[in-house]
């Protein structure tokens, strides 16, 4: 379970009282909506799927897997499928070995998604452990999924992007530098990085 609108709101309510840079765009755009996604392994299914490829095409392959697999999609019957099946639902060859590292350390009971370490960056080791799973997979699932207040996807380019609008920096930071900026918004990065969206998608700002 993502953060909740509360929980945004009282985030970026400490944030802006020391950042005037959100104090004013906050008054302009509005607080964001809440993104909120399924805590377990079909959720970084899904993002497996989904990379690379157009959000049509992985809804397209997401429905075939599913049809396969179930809707919370069983890794035991994923690791029993051969590749002609895989490939029947959309999954390239390199796809199908992600959904096998993950399904294998969830058989193997080396990742249990309802037990991550409560440490992020602990947190963030284990889930890089899934072949295809980078940090900023692992962070936007932390984030979205269990709704740990202080991720900070700094390598996300809408993330710095949008930091370059509120902080009216020349040009968009490099991943070093929105990690830098962010320090003085410790524990309230999460809800940080979903306004910094908010604000890179409005175009009034």
């Amino acid at each position: 379970m993502g953060l909740s609108a509360e929980q945004i709101k009282q985030s970026l309510d400490a944030v802006a009282a020391i950042e005037p840079g959100i104090a004013s765009a906050l008054d302009k755009a509005g607080y964001p909506e809440p993104r909120i996604r399924e805590r377990g392994h079909a959720t970084l299914m899904r993002t497996i799927v989904g990379q690379q490829v157009s959000v049509a095409a992985a809804a397209s392959m997401w429905r075939k897997f599913e049809d396969y697999a179930g809707t919370d999609p069983d890794p035991a019957r994923v690791l029993a499928a051969d590749f002609d099946t895989l490939r029947a639902c959309g999954l390239s060859r390199q796809k199908q070995g992600y959904m096998r590292s993950l399904c294998e350390l969830v058989a193997a009971d080396e990742l249990d998604f309802h037990a991550l370490p409560a440490d992020d960056e602990e947190a963030i080791a284990q889930l890089t452990r899934i072949k295809g799973i980078g940090r900023w997979s692992a962070e936007i699932y932390l984030l979205f999924a269990e709704g740990r207040p202080d991720i900070w996807p700094a390598g996300d380019l809408a993330v710095q992007a949008g930091l370059a609008k509120l902080l009216a920096l020349d040009e968009r930071p490099s991943e070093k530098r929105t990690r830098e900026l962010a320090e003085a918004w410790r524990p309230h990065r999460g809800a940080t990085a979903i306004f910094t969206w908010h604000v890179y998608n409005n175009p009034a700002l």
